[in-house]
Parts: structure tokens; C-alpha cells; sequence
């Protein structure tokens, strides 16, 4: 700028050095020419630096000066019109000057901008390719007919290709849904959706596919771009931990089943014993056998349930991220039933005992039957509060239902005028249970209100990773 600044100061000063020579000339030089042809020259230096009016200005004056030092004498009807013809010439010179001038300035800095912007692009698509090539997910880009036209290396790496031999293939070899997917030429409709399907290595290897795409349009013609991401080891850890709390579940339930039996057949038992001291059966072989089979029952239903793997899932948690799970999975089914669910938590928890998965099972299980509770309350609204204490953290969970009538065998299985079973609150309560927790009905609260007491975790010196020191059997527990 400031170079163009002295270049221009340098031509303004050439330009009135070259006027004062001319009119010099033009004054004492005695011909009959006419010299003001000569003012073009610096008229052309002018309109280089100057904006148009003084251009203008600067031509006027070059031809005052023309017309003052013109050896012919002055007649109006012959020197207006060669007055005004010297005027025009010497300001057509400069505008014509300054027009190329500008219009080469423009075009250097647009040419400037280009460059630049094409270097930004150039890096932009370098930093692009690099996050691409090193992204962990599989990207792909796809022609309307499932043709793949770039793949990155995870690509090549999740459907086990060699490297660069993805390009030219068709995506329904591996991920057919893909090719379901209709693109822009046959319809107008623009896709930007996930989806979960099946997956095909090379190799035959069926995956379980989660696939982000979305469709688009280019100068060449619609494109499809993909993301996939190998979801099959969370499909294994789903199933191992549905499988591990059905287990649970099963366990505690014939725990409870045991129990029941055990104290029928002690009735049993007695009766029998009776009979027996009584003499009145003695030596009929139908009764002996029926005392075999009391006994064998008996003995079958004290059989004690050990906790194999229960406690190895238990240990010290995060409350608030497993609060935040919950909140997840039910917020939308609150939405949809008119629900509105009032978070009371504080920033910070200490670590608990819990097994995040059993804890999840329970806390859902509340909500569920809160969410049966309101379906026909006036005001429907669910309060989930968390608070924390030196003797542990309590999360309460309310609802602006009716309420429970009676709560003496709120927690006893198989209860008369339950839904299904009656085995959601024993078993939930079972699991807290396990991991030295409990579950309590608040009746003194409006509406129905229960209360999941947990342990901070490292409390009392509990050590739930060493097992055979606290371990105590499930259906003891739920008793």
C-alpha cells in the first residue's frame, strides 16, 4: 500500500512536470503549430492515480493552457468547437487511463482473492481428506446406482477390502440397504437419517450395522455419503447384560418360589409327623411314599442360591451419568403420554454401590408404574429428586397419582390385584437389596412416593470386588 502510495505521489509530480514543459514550449516557441496535443502524455500519467474529477480538472487546465498559448488568433465559431474537442480528447486520454488502470487493480485483487480462497480451499480439503482417512468410523461416497466412489481406510478395514480396491464396487455387496436407498434423481425427497441393518465383510462375515447417511446433489449428479460404524459388539453387550439380568431376575424369583415351598411343605412336615406319632397310618405304603416325597421337596427348596456372578457387576458408579441414561431412555415415552418429569439433582454425587444396569431396571420400573398411575390423574407430573447424606444417597421418585392404598405387602411377590405377577417392586427391591441398598414406600408423602436408598461407595469398609466376604444368597436377600 504504501509503495503504491509513493508510485502514485511520483506520477502526479512527473505528470505537472510534464504540463509546465509543454505549456513552456508552447509559450515560447514561436510556430504556427499547435502544441496541446502533447498534454495527452501526462493526461495518461494522471488518470493512473487520480479519481475522475480530478482527472477532469487536470484536463481543463491542460486545456486552458493550450487554448491561452495557441498562436492563431481566437474566433468563437472556430475555437469553441476546437476548444471543446481539446477538452474532451485530453479527458477521454485520462478517464480511459484511469478505467484501465482500475479495472486491472480490480482484477489483481480479485486474481489475489482467488488465490487466496483457493488456498484455503486447498487446505480445507487437506485437513478434510486427513479427518476423513483417520476418522475410526467407515465413510463412504456412492453414485445413484450404489456404486462406491471413495471410501476411506476404516471403510477397507470394516468390510476387510484392500486398501483402494473399495472404488468401483457396488455397496449392496456389503451393505444392501444402501442400495435401497433412493437417490434425487427418482425422487425430490433429501434423506438425512440413520438406520440399523446388516452388514457383509468380504470374508462373509455378518456385522450388525448402525449407517448415518444422507443424500445430495452435485454438478456431475446426486450422491449418496455414508457413515457405518461395526455395532455388533454392542449388540453383544446388550444381549450379555439383558441375558445377566434375566438371570438375576430368575434367580431372586425361585428364590422366592423356594421360600414359599419351603414353608408349605414345614406345614406339611408337621402334619405328617402328627400322623406318624398318631399310629393311625402306620405301614400304609402310600402314606410312607408321600412322606419321601414331602421330604425330597423339602430338601429341593433349601437348596441355596448362590449369587455366581451378581455381585461381579457391582461396584462404584456414577450416579448422575447413570440419572443421565435414565433420562434418555424416558423422557420421550413421558412426552408422548403428557408427562412432565421435574429433575431435582445437585452437580456433584459421591460414588455409590450399584450395578448401573440393575439400578437403570429398577429406577425404569418405578417409572413405569407411575406412568400406569397417571393415565387418568388431572395433573400428571413425575419428581425425581437426589440428595446425599453421610449415610448414603436417596433418590426419590413421586408422582402426583392417586396413591397406594394399603402398602403392608407392597413388596410381597405373587399379590392379588397386581397387573401381571406382582413381582416388579419384589424384585426391584431384591435388587437394591444386593448391593446393600433399599427401596421404601414414602406414604407420608402426597400422591405415591418411593425411596432408593444407596451406599457411598468405600463406606464402612465395604468391598463388594472380593467375593466370599459379604457375598449373602439372593433369596436370603429377598426375603
Amino acid at each position: 500500500m504504501i509503495f503504491r502510495h509513493i508510485v502514485g505521489s511520483a506520477r502526479v509530480v512527473a505528470a505537472g512536470l510534464l504540463i509546465g514543459i509543454i505549456a513552456i514550449i508552447d509559450w515560447r516557441v514561436d510556430l504556427n503549430i499547435i502544441f496541446g496535443f502533447l498534454y495527452l502524455f501526462p493526461m495518461l500519467l494522471v488518470g493512473t492515480v487520480l479519481p475522475r474529477w480530478q482527472v477532469a480538472s487536470t484536463a481543463l487546465v491542460c486545456t486552458l493552457f493550450s487554448e491561452f498559448f495557441d498562436p492563431f488568433p481566437f474566433v468563437l465559431s472556430v475555437s469553441l468547437p476546437q476548444t471543446i474537442l481539446v477538452f474532451t480528447a485530453l479527458a477521454g486520454a485520462g478517464l480511459f487511463a484511469y478505467e484501465v488502470t482500475r479495472s486491472r487493480r480490480l482484477e489483481s485483487e480479485h486474481l489475489r482473492l482467488v488465490e487466496s480462497e483457493a488456498a484455503a480451499r486447498r487446505e480445507a480439503e487437506e485437513q478434510l481428506a486427513f479427518l476423513i482417512d483417520s476418522s475410526p468410523a467407515a465413510i463412504l461416497t456412492m453414485v445413484p446406482d450404489g456404486h462406491i466412489l471413495l471410501a476411506n481406510s476404516a471403510a477397507h478395514r470394516l468390510l476387510r477390502v484392500p486398501a483402494g480396491q473399495l472404488p468401483g464396487r457396488s455397496i449392496r455387496s456389503y451393505v444392501s440397504a444402501l442400495g435401497c436407498v433412493p437417490s434425487l434423481e427418482d425422487t425430490p425427497q433429501t434423506f438425512r437419517t440413520e438406520m440399523q441393518c446388516r452388514g457383509i465383510r468380504e470374508d462373509g462375515e455378518v456385522f450388525l450395522a448402525n449407517v448415518f447417511f444422507s443424500t445430495y446433489k452435485t454438478a456431475v449428479g446426486p450422491r449418496l455419503a455414508a457413515l457405518v460404524v461395526d455395532a455388533s459388539e454392542e449388540l453383544r453387550e446388550r444381549e450379555e447384560s439383558s441375558f445377566e439380568q434375566l438371570m438375576a431376575g430368575s434367580r431372586i424369583l425361585v428364590g422366592a418360589v423356594s421360600h414359599e415351598v419351603r414353608n408349605v411343605c414345614g406345614a406339611i412336615t408337621i402334619i405328617y409327623e402328627n400322623l406318624v406319632r398318631g399310629g393311625a397310618v402306620k405301614g400304609n405304603k402310600d402314606f410312607e411314599a408321600l412322606g419321601s416325597l414331602v421330604e425330597t421337596l423339602k430338601k429341593i427348596a433349601s437348596l441355596e442360591l448362590r449369587q455366581s456372578k451378581s455381585n461381579s457387576q457391582i461396584g462404584s458408579i456414577d450416579l448422575l451419568e447413570t440419572l443421565e441414561d435414565l433420562r434418555i431412555v424416558l423422557e420421550p415415552y413421558c412426552q408422548e403420554s403428557d408427562i412432565a418429569v421435574h429433575w431435582d439433582l445437585p452437580n456433584t454425587l459421591p460414588p455409590v454401590w450399584a450395578d448401573r444396569h440393575s439400578l437403570l431396571q429398577v429406577l425404569l420400573n418405578l417409572m413405569k408404574n407411575s406412568e400406569r398411575a397417571l393415565e387418568g390423574a388431572e395433573i400428571k407430573r413425575i419428581d425425581i429428586a437426589v440428595s446425599s447424606g453421610k449415610a448414603g444417597v436417596s433418590i426419590r421418585v413421586t408422582d402426583t397419582g392417586p396413591g397406594i392404598v394399603s402398602s403392608d405387602k407392597l413388596f410381597q411377590p405373587f399379590q392379588k390385584g397386581a397387573d401381571s405377577t406382582g413381582l416388579g417392586l419384589y424384585l426391584s427391591r431384591a435388587f437394591v437389596r444386593s448391593f446393600r441398598g433399599e427401596l421404601r414406600h414414602d406414604p407420608s408423602v402426597a400422591g405415591c412416593s418411593f425411596v432408593i436408598e444407596l451406599a457411598i461407595a468405600g463406606s464402612n469398609g465395604a468391598d463388594y470386588g472380593t467375593t466370599g466376604k459379604r457375598g449373602t444368597n439372593t433369596a436370603a436377600v429377598a426375603r
